[in-house]
C-alpha cells in the first residue's frame, strides 16, 4: 500500500514508570516506524514526576501538533486513563501502546495493511517477543492463535489477544463499548468480552509487532487478592456462562486465580514454561 489512512496511538502514563523506557516507547512509535501515526494520544494519570515530564517535553518538541496530552488531575486507573484518552483519538484506526514496550518498526504498517484488506476485523494483535530491563530477549516469540474462531475458543482459557499490541477500527468501540474498570486490572479481559458478545471480529498477525518488557514488578503487579477473585468471578459467572464455554473453562478460570495470587517465584516459573 502507498497511501495510508491516518491512525491514532494511545497511550498512558502515571508516575511509577521508568522514563528510559518511556523514552523508548515513543521513540519506536514515532521515530522508528515505516508508516508513522497521525496522532499520539497520550493521558497523564495524575501527577507526574520530573523525569517523566522531561521526556514529555521533549516529544512535544519533536512531535508537534500531533501529540495531544490529556491530564487527568488524579491516578483514576489505566481502564479510566484509556477510555478518556479515547475521547481525543481523531482517527478512524487507533493503536495501542504501553509505555514500557517497544514497537518493531513495521508493525503498524503490517496491521494498518491487514484491516485495509479484512474489512470484517475489528481489532487485529500481533505476536510479541520478551525482553528484560536491559532490553536482552527472553523469550524470542509468543504466539498467539490468528482467526476469530480460534481466538474465541482461546479466550475460554486465557486473553487471545497481547493488549499492547492491538490495532482497532473506531468501529469496535461503538460496537463493545469503551474501557471499563467493573473489572480492576481486568480492562483488557473485559472488552474482550464485550467485543465477543457485540460480534467484533477478531485477529492475530503472526508476526512479533512488540517487544513486551517483563521485569520483577510484572509478577508483583498480579498479586493482589481482591482483584483476583473479581478476575475470577467475572470469568465464572459472566464469560463462562455468556459465551457458552464448558466446564474446562471454569477449571482453567480456577487454576489462573490460584497462580495469579501464588508467590512472584511461582508466578515466574509458570509463566515461563506456559506462555
Amino acid at each position: 500500500m502507498e497511501n495510508y489512512p491516518g491512525f491514532s496511538v494511545l497511550m498512558s502514563v502515571y508516575y511509577k514508570e521508568n522514563p528510559n523506557f518511556f523514552d523508548q516507547a515513543l521513540s519506536s512509535v514515532w521515530l522508528e516506524q515505516t508508516v508513522c501515526p497521525s496522532q499520539i494520544v497520550l493521558v497523564k494519570d495524575g501527577t507526574l514526576t520530573e523525569d517523566l515530564e522531561k521526556v514529555i517535553k521533549k516529544y512535544i518538541e519533536i512531535c508537534g501538533s500531533a501529540l495531544d496530552i490529556v491530564s487527568l488531575q488524579k491516578n483514576s486507573g489505566l481502564a479510566y486513563a484509556l477510555s478518556q484518552g479515547l475521547e481525543y483519538c481523531k482517527y478512524d484506526y487507533i493503536a495501542r501502546m504501553d509505555t514500557d514496550d517497544i514497537s518493531t518498526p513495521e508493525r503498524f504498517e503490517k496491521q494498518l495493511t491487514f484491516l485495509c484488506k479484512n474489512k470484517d476485523i475489528d481489532v487485529v494483535g500481533t505476536y510479541l517477543a520478551e525482553i528484560d530491563e536491559n532490553g536482552n530477549i527472553i523469550k524470542g516469540q509468543v504466539k498467539y492463535p490468528l482467526e476469530h474462531k480460534e481466538l474465541k475458543e482461546f479466550f475460554s482459557k486465557r486473553d487471545p489477544l497481547a493488549h499492547p499490541t492491538v490495532f482497532f477500527r473506531k468501529s469496535f468501540f461503538i460496537k463493545a463499548g469503551s474501557y471499563t474498570d467493573e473489572v480492576p486490572l481486568g480492562e483488557d479481559t473485559v472488552l474482550w468480552y464485550h467485543g465477543f458478545i457485540n460480534n467484533c471480529h477478531f485477529a492475530n498477525i503472526p508476526d512479533v509487532g512488540l517487544l513486551f518488557r517483563r521485569t520483577n514488578s510484572f509478577y508483583k503487579r498480579r498479586s493482589d487478592w481482591k482483584k483476583a477473585i473479581s478476575l475470577l468471578r467475572f470469568r465464572l459467572l459472566t464469560i463462562n456462562r455468556e459465551l457458552g464455554y464448558n466446564i474446562n473453562a471454569d477449571l482453567y478460570a480456577i487454576s489462573y486465580f490460584l497462580i495469579s495470587i501464588s508467590p512472584s517465584f511461582v508466578k515466574k516459573l509458570v509463566y515461563q514454561f506456559f506462555r
